[in-house]
């Protein structure tokens, strides 16, 4: 398993996958705004999303998993 946590402080914008998906190594999964500005965090690996540990429009803080991947 790997978590997928936040680089920096920030808010929720959007979750791209689900509970289920399969996903490839680089692909996009939640997107953060930090600073005025929208980043991307993606998968570590190729693997299955197993649990969303956010919601959108939650704040989240530096390290704070986001993603379970199995």
């Amino acid at each position: 398993m790997a978590d997928v946590v936040a680089p920096m402080p920030g808010t929720i914008k959007e979750i791209i996958v689900k509970v289920g998906d399969a996903v490839k190594e680089d692909e996009e999964l939640v997107i953060l705004e930090a600073m005025k500005m929208e980043n991307p965090i993606v998968a570590p690996s190729n693997g299955t999303v197993k649990e969303i540990k956010v919601k959108e429009g939650d704040k989240v803080n530096t390290s704070q998993v986001l993603v379970v991947l199995g």
